[in-house]
């Protein structure tokens, strides 16, 4: 199974919450309105500041604001920001791993096709389509029980 860090999730929590709000944002308020620990959105901001997505501000009115607008940020780069290049198993190139059986394994370098459709799907997504609504539909047996209470 594929799946994000939970530090990565709570990346993305953060940066939507900076775009809420114009103004200059401590790591304690967005703690506050996020429910993420302190601790953890400290950390977080730090990462996202190296990876050039926050800018931080010193003094008395100092905190983080975003870099640049949540749609021109997309998933991948909070991925790599925080969990480093997206690489989905230690053969694919730039993982940074060395596979044990990369000599005798007969699908090496084949991963990358694969890695790289994963990669661009997700470059493909920015944080402000994150950030739209969401709109439910009800399920099929409601929406038929309500069409059989209306006639």
């Amino acid at each position: 199974m594929l799946r994000l860090s939970r530090l990565t999730d709570y990346a993305v929590v953060v940066l939507v919450r900076l775009a809420e709000d114009d103004a200059v944002q401590t790591a304690t308020a967005l703690a506050a309105t996020t429910t993420v620990p302190e601790p953890t959105v400290a950390k977080v901001l730090k990462l996202l500041a190296v990876a050039g997505l926050v800018t931080s501000r010193r003094g008395a009115h100092g905190g983080y604001v975003l870099a640049r607008p949540l749609g021109e940020i997309a998933i991948a780069e909070v991925i790599s920001a925080i969990d480093g290049p997206i690489a989905l198993t230690a053969c694919v190139e730039g993982s940074g791993q060395e596979c044990g059986s990369g000599r005798f394994c007969p699908v090496r370098g084949r991963w990358d096709r694969v890695n790289d459709a994963i990669h661009a799907a997700l470059a493909a997504i920015t944080l402000d389509q994150m950030h739209e609504p969401v709109f439910f539909a009800p399920p099929l047996a409601a929406t038929a029980a309500a069409a059989a209470a209306a006639e």
